[in-house]
């Protein structure tokens, strides 16, 4: 038996949360959910089994999106992050790690799954 890729997300709200999650685990992901950047960075240097991050910008109390994936890439520079934000596209040229995705609210759960996808293969490719 095949173990799923696992996928971290990081969002505060619920609702998307299970939006999200939903449609990754549809496509084959194992999803571990996070309501904060400091839970996100927890599990993150606790696993390092994760595909992929997907990560809100705003995520309450603590570490922001743009910060959490800053300091994954210090350790893993290839990991795949998606951008999820209501209002921070316009910050994501100068906030956002290199070969990110930003993925502007709202949006449809597909889009996540589409955009991970297209990181990861992309990832995988040779150089």
């Amino acid at each position: 038996m095949t173990e799923r890729p696992l996928v971290l997300l990081a969002e505060d709200e619920a609702l998307v949360a299970d939006l999200v999650e939903s449609a990754l685990e549809e496509v084959g992901f194992a999803v571990v959910v996070v309501d904060s950047g400091d839970a996100a960075l927890a599990w993150l240097g606790s696993d390092p089994a994760f595909v992929a991050l997907v990560t809100d910008i705003r995520l309450g109390p603590g570490l922001n999106g743009w910060a959490v994936a800053r300091k994954v890439r210090e350790q893993r520079p290839g990991l795949p992050v998606v951008y999820v934000s209501g209002d921070s596209e316009a910050e994501w040229t100068s906030q956002g790690v290199p070969g990110s995705v930003l993925v502007p609210k709202p949006f449809a759960p597909c889009q996540i799954v589409i955009a991970i996808s297209g990181l990861i293969n992309v990832s995988n490719s040779p150089a």
